[in-house]
């Protein structure tokens, strides 16, 4: 008998995945943790029934999520993450020779942990790592009671719903504002321009309330809904479109998708996303 994992992404829109094995499965205090063996993807963990990493497409979501931010600024030394429990995004930002201290506040302890076991490529600077300090914590919060002290701010979240809720919202993008240092730089996950357009428009929207500077880019993730995926940056003062990642790009070693053409070309947006943008900004007038 084959068994598959599926993951609803819409009302009307599911994909399923065969799976081999079951390597864990559990109900932590947040959230059901499902992790599985697949001949397509390799090991793949999915939270609450969404599909959130997996051995094969993984450094897509983590190349675009840290280089775009950290590459646009001219020199971060201070990064938080603001879940990403799986290590990925932590991995990447211990790549920059400048960057000095990195905070990871991941709020589910248990998806770190086993993100250590299952998936040790992904979650390898969450341990020894001297620059990477990992914290069980709710990054609300934490974000709440930092002022000015990162230079780099990424929101590494899950979906929209249960412990990633509120990390969408306009009240806490004005948090990172604070949170930021003078020239500081936010990158938040903004879903998919398919079927999560509302999403996009709602983050958007709050994130220009508070930054001067407001992009969204695009690349492919293909166990993500649809296989667009959209992050949202805003900055208090460095335009990603005015940077020059290739100056600094070779130290950073061998990347997998993230390459300087990349970082402008994720920037041009197909016409519909670029209307979801227009939307939103014409909304937040």
């Amino acid at each position: 008998m084959e068994l598959f994992l599926t993951e609803n992404q819409t009302d009307d829109m599911r994909l399923s995945v065969r799976t081999t094995r079951v390597l864990h499965h559990e109900q932590t205090a947040y959230q059901e943790l499902v992790i599985v063996e697949t001949p397509q993807w390799g090991r793949l963990m999915a939270l609450d029934g969404f599909f959130q990493t997996c051995d094969r497409d993984e450094f897509v979501y983590h190349e675009m999520g840290a280089h775009v931010p950290l590459l646009t600024h001219p020199d971060p030394k201070r990064v938080l993450i603001v879940g990403g429990g799986d290590g990925g995004m932590a991995r990447e930002v211990a790549r920059h020779p400048g960057v000095e201290h990195v905070d990871l506040v991941e709020i589910d302890g248990r998806v770190i942990e086993c993100c250590k076991t299952y998936f040790p490529q992904i979650a390898v600077a969450l341990s020894g790592n001297p620059k990477v300090h990992v914290h069980v914590a709710d990054g609300i919060q934490w974000v709440r009671e930092h002022e000015a002290e990162y230079d780099v701010v990424i929101i590494d979240s899950s979906e929209p719903i249960g412990p990633g809720e509120g990390l969408f919202t306009a009240d806490f993008y004005a948090s990172v504002y604070r949170c930021l240092t003078g020239d500081g730089i936010l990158v938040a996950q903004t879903e998919s321009p398919w079927v999560n357009a509302d999403v996009i428009r709602r983050a958007y929207r709050g994130i220009r309330q508070s930054f001067p500077i407001t992009r969204l880019y695009t690349c492919a993730v293909p166990t993500y809904p649809t296989g667009l995926w959209s992050f949202t940056l805003g900055s208090k003062k460095y335009d990603p479109l005015e940077a020059d990642p290739e100056a600094r790009i070779a130290a950073l070693g061998r990347l997998r998708y993230y390459t300087p053409d990349i970082h402008f070309a994720a920037f041009q947006l197909p016409g519909f996303v670029a209307e979801i943008v227009a939307e939103a900004e014409e909304e937040g007038r």
